[in-house]
């Protein structure tokens, strides 16, 4: 864990240092512009690695939350995953240079994606059991109106980071649970 942050992949800072001594061991006759080119593709298999490991499938389609760098400014948007399988988070735009996936210090998924404009931040999260269209599209109008709140998101969906850490037997604080309107007028 770094900074408060289980990091599934990423191709962001990879550090030659860090590959070139079995690099060098594996293939003495590539140069080393090759090499770096082979920590590239092999740090990309991975990727591949990480998507069979989180090959998981939720009961709901997965809702991915955007704050976009473009060229204009930041925009908010979003997006479903209607498959919900995890898996199916790690893949990020054909602009995008540089993407890393972690889960942080909520339980939450996200990934920071890089690309010539700015870099995107995107939160995973699936709708929770029992929640309805309605209350679907009306989290999704304020997403597109730019004022859903925290409080909104979590309303309506879960973390995946509980999921994703029975997959790699980390593990991340408990969610604390929202005390129901029932339950504070029976206090």
């Amino acid at each position: 864990m770094t900074e408060n942050k289980h990091i599934i992949w990423s191709n962001n800072d990879l550090n030659y240092e860090d590959w070139q001594a079995d690099l060098e061991a594996e293939y003495p006759d590539l140069s080393e512009d090759e090499r770096v080119a082979l920590m590239y593709e092999i740090n990309g298999d991975y990727l591949d690695d990480e998507r069979a490991n989180l090959n998981v499938q939720l009961s709901r389609p997965i809702l991915v939350i955007g704050d976009l760098g473009l060229w204009n400014g930041r925009r908010m948007g979003y997006k479903e995953i209607v498959s919900g399988k995890i898996s199916d988070c790690l893949y990020s735009g054909r602009d995008d240079l540089y993407s890393t996936w972690y889960v942080d210090r909520l339980g939450d998924l996200r990934c920071e994606a890089v690309h010539h404009d700015g870099t995107n931040h995107y939160l995973y999260r699936t709708y929770k059991d029992g929640v309805s269209e309605s209350q679907i599209e009306l989290l999704k109008e304020k997403l597109y109106r730019g004022i859903a709140t925290r409080a909104d998101i979590t309303r309506i969906t879960r973390r995946l980071g509980d999921d994703i850490a029975k997959v790699y037997g980390f593990s991340i604080p408990r969610q604390r649970q929202a005390v129901s309107m029932d339950e504070r007028d029976c206090r």
